[in-house]
């Protein structure tokens, strides 16, 4: 522990289910600081009364971090010390806190994390998927198209990955993931930590007929999947331009041509331009 006089920024991992995982060192520093900030004040609100934490908090999330950031550092600047939470486990990693910490490095303010839970890592380790090399890309996009892309981005690097998914999205963002990375080996890992934690082993086709047969899926979500089978494909550009115009030549619009092109030969649809824009 520092003296107050030294005024600095914690990053304090909280718990992601079981509040036994919240350490000692994470517990005395919350007691200690001037302010915590969170990322909703009434859910940290209820983790701090279970310890008995008395400090005050604030919000501060991607809603109002950047107006906030300057004051807050300003306060550091003058001596206090303010811890920075998220709901669940480690600030910044798919939670807010990237502006002012890069904002308080800038200024010479020193930056101690203080560890805890992080999904991602806690899935890997059970997955029995090879751990290295491994990638983070935090949440899927919600959209079918966006998704499609960000698979296609996970294939073309050949490394385990590990992503956040909702429990709505989950079966079709396996669908996807087959299409773009092959029928690869994975695991879901649902509601870590927790009552009814869960591992799902096996390749993504099991995966998705053991998950789109449930009446309802629930909880928090995270997908380790090996890396995928193979680089996609390269096609000849002229390949791909004969295709471009013989569905332009059947009466498809421009932009669905485009889109159906990169579809079929698993490309994005800023690459087929780019392989188009001389002579489209």
């Amino acid at each position: 522990m520092h003296p107050q006089s030294q005024g600095r920024i914690y990053l304090v991992g909280t718990p992601i289910g079981n509040l036994d995982d919240f350490s000692p060192r994470a517990i005395a520093v919350l007691r200690q600081v001037s302010l915590i900030l969170c990322e909703d004040t009434r859910h940290t609100r209820k983790l701090l009364t279970h310890f008995a934490i008395e400090t005050a908090t604030e919000s501060f999330h991607e809603h109002n971090e950047d107006a906030k950031a300057e004051r807050m550092l300003e306060r550091v600047e003058h001596g206090e010390s303010l811890a920075l939470v998220s709901d669940a486990g480690m600030p910044l990693v798919s939670d807010p806190g990237y502006a002012i910490v890069r904002m308080a490095r800038q200024r010479g303010i020193t930056v101690e994390p203080v560890p805890g839970p992080f999904a991602g890592i806690l899935a890997l380790v059970a997955s029995g998927i090879a751990p290295l090399p491994f990638m983070f890309f935090g949440f899927a996009p919600h959209r079918h198209s966006e998704r499609l892309d960000f698979y296609r981005d996970i294939a073309d690097r050949r490394v385990t990955s590990i992503i956040y998914e909702s429990p709505e999205r989950i079966v079709g963002s396996l669908r996807d993931a087959i299409d773009t990375l092959g029928d690869v080996e994975c695991t879901v890992a649902r509601e870590m930590t927790k009552l009814h934690e869960e591992f799902i082993h096996g390749s993504v086709s099991e995966i998705i007929e053991s998950m789109a047969a449930r009446d309802s899926i629930r909880g928090e979500i995270t997908i380790v999947f090996a890396a995928a089978a193979e680089a996609r494909s390269e096609t000849a550009p002229e390949v791909i331009a004969a295709e471009f115009e013989r569905l332009r030549a059947s009466g498809m619009r421009r932009n669905d041509a485009i889109k159906a092109v990169a579809e079929k030969f698993g490309l994005r649809k800023n690459e087929v331009y780019k392989l188009l824009v001389s002579g489209v």
